[in-house]
């Protein structure tokens, strides 16, 4: 069967015991993490992340979160699942910390942790998702939504990168289009003026950007 025909997950159904109702609730963590870790809701690289354990409760726990890093490093690398993958791999392999683990026991852990993502990955994070070996990948806004808002994008779907790696020793399951209806909005206004912001954002004096504060 070709990847671009592979079916999708239902986000509607629950999915390996954890209901849409929870998924909701990471994927608004993941549109939240945006302010708590850019310091602002309305960042224009909106892009969010976070890594969930769902195996002792399904319910959740967070284990890390990540944001675009581009801007503030200027490594091009650092998109929001680069940076909270790297997050968490620190956070599991602290000595001081809750987790301490091995290199090799943090590795393994990600088979059981699931990545919450508020806008599709592109090719390089969906293939880095998929070598960490996560059990599953759920992402909102979709890489197409992106395209047709104006971002400019390498036009390789999730679904295709999935599709390809049926050489890798492990599974993970793909969850596309969760609560679009909130994670739209953060990607809808960049390119277009007449786009409200993001709550708690505003229309800069130029009218060019969103930012907290403006008039």
């Amino acid at each position: 069967m070709a990847a671009t025909q592979m079916p999708l997950a239902d986000p509607g159904l629950m999915i390996d015991g954890v209901s849409f109702e929870t998924q909701s609730h990471w994927m608004r963590l993941a549109n939240q993490a945006l302010g708590d870790l850019s310091g602002s809701p309305c960042p224009f690289a909106a892009f969010g992340t976070v890594i969930v354990n769902h195996t002792d409760s399904t319910a959740g726990e967070l284990i890390c979160m990540g944001v675009n890093e581009n801007g503030k490093t200027g490594n091009p690398s650092l998109h929001g699942e680069i940076a909270a993958i790297a997050n968490c791999t620190s956070i599991l392999t602290d000595p001081h910390g809750k987790y301490r683990l091995t290199a090799t026991e943090a590795a393994a852990a990600f088979a059981d942790l699931s990545l919450y993502t508020n806008a599709e990955s592109c090719p390089m994070c969906a293939s880095a998702i998929r070598w960490a070996g996560f059990r599953e990948y759920i992402y909102g806004t979709s890489i197409a939504t992106l395209i047709e808002k104006g971002w400019r994008q390498i036009r390789i779907a999730s679904v295709d990168v999935f599709g390809a790696s049926f050489d890798l020793p492990y599974s993970s399951r793909l969850i596309a289009g969760v609560l679009t209806d909130e994670t739209d909005p953060y990607f809808l206004w960049q390119y277009d003026p007449t786009y409200p912001c993001p709550r708690g954002c505003s229309r800069t004096k130029g009218g060019t950007s969103c930012a907290t504060g403006s008039g």
